[in-house]
């Protein structure tokens, strides 16, 4: 593949992406203040000084904007990380299983897939204590019905193919038959679903956070910065916007990245069988 073949939508997907994540990594040295340092008026008005202007307590917008970038990327990832582990772990041992054991795993999903995900982790994260691995789990496990839902879908599709059954009767446990002969034919969907999943708990989190319940105060996370300067909307200021741009700016890069996966899997998909 070259460069001039991939399409600008998805260099502006990419750069989007390398973007937040260079905020984030480098955050205590590119942010031109402190994630919690008062700098100046409540919602002053952004300048030379302040690029963004100062928020509800007069912390620089801009710099919290970098550090919300560092907790957004990493609770949004490791929530993806583990709910993919945990979904595609559990949906290709239902696909390959089968029986009583698919069963029970598909009905449990769709038991878990039948409640409201955001009432269900409103819910839990009001009872269980305000704690970031609280909070990354309780994602995790929500997302990972959806991703189990495409996991045994794709996995019993691979499953009834013959290099799939000569493997069986070579003698194969289940484990060589998932992660040798079923996974890497099915990388495809599945990072792309990865994206979308992704994309998804960033929303996801902001949701969270926005409500009160996802990162606490006084961490910087971009729903969490949309929550804190709300109120500044009714008189015309524009300090909710910002981090809001952010988080709607970075899940279109995603899926800006996701589609264009999705449409080179399919187009080279086609010239495999057209040959």
């Amino acid at each position: 593949m070259r460069a001039r073949d991939i399409p600008i939508t998805a260099w502006i997907g990419m750069f989007g992406i390398l973007l937040a994540v260079f905020c984030a990594l480098f955050a205590p040295f590119i942010a031109p203040y402190g994630e919690t340092e008062v700098v100046g008026g409540v919602w002053q008005e952004a300048d030379a000084q302040f690029f963004f202007g100062l928020d509800n307590l007069g912390r620089d917008i801009l710099s919290r904007l970098i550090y919300g970038a560092r907790t957004t990327l990493l609770v949004a990832l490791a929530a993806t990380v583990i709910s993919f582990s945990l979904g595609i772990i559990l949906s290709f041992i239902a696909a390959v299983s089968g029986g009583m054991i698919d069963t029970v795993f598909s009905r449990f999903n769709d038991l878990m897939m039948s409640i409201p995900t955001l009432i269900f982790a409103l819910v839990v994260l009001a009872v269980l204590p305000q704690h970031l691995i609280v909070l990354i789990l309780v994602m995790a496990i929500l997302d990972s019905t959806r991703v189990y839902r495409l996991g045994r879908a794709v996995a019993l599709d691979v499953a009834v193919m013959e290099f799939v059954e000569a493997a069986r009767l070579r003698g194969e446990g289940t484990g060589w038959i998932i992660f040798r002969e079923i996974l890497p034919n099915t990388l495809s969907p599945l990072l792309a679903e990865f994206g979308l999943r992704f994309a998804f708990a960033i929303l996801f989190l902001s949701t969270l956070s926005f409500l009160g319940l996802g990162i606490q105060p006084p961490t910087a996370d971009w729903g969490g910065m949309v929550k804190d300067n709300k109120d500044g909307i009714i008189f015309g200021i524009a300090a909710a916007l910002v981090p809001g741009s952010a988080i709607a700016g970075l899940a279109i890069c995603v899926n800006l990245v996701v589609d264009w996966l999705l449409r080179r899997t399919s187009s080279l998909k086609g010239g495999r069988g057209d040959a």
